[in-house]
């Protein structure tokens, strides 16, 4: 691979470069590197990164109460009324 210095970078461009790769847990040079690659158009796209907006963060978070709390309340709504449904 070629090795390219660069010159003339400010104190505060390169601060914010150093802050802005440690955000990502990346290096100084990785950061930069993918940043000229995706301003050249060579980013890898990921193929399967499909977001799913489903509630599947909620699995197995209800406490047992507030489970019996919600499963009552079901019940009760899918009651059927007798008099509405001779």
């Amino acid at each position: 691979m070629k090795a390219i210095t660069i010159r003339g970078i400010e104190p505060e461009v390169a601060e914010k470069l150093k802050q802005t790769a440690n955000s990502q847990g990346k290096s100084t040079n990785r950061l930069i590197l993918d940043m000229i690659k995706k301003e050249l158009g060579f980013e890898k796209k990921k193929q399967y990164s499909r977001r799913y907006n489903d509630l599947d963060d909620l699995f197995g978070t209800w406490s047992e109460s507030e489970f019996q709390e919600i499963s009552n309340t079901i019940d009760q709504q899918r009651r059927i009324d007798p008099e509405l449904w001779p």
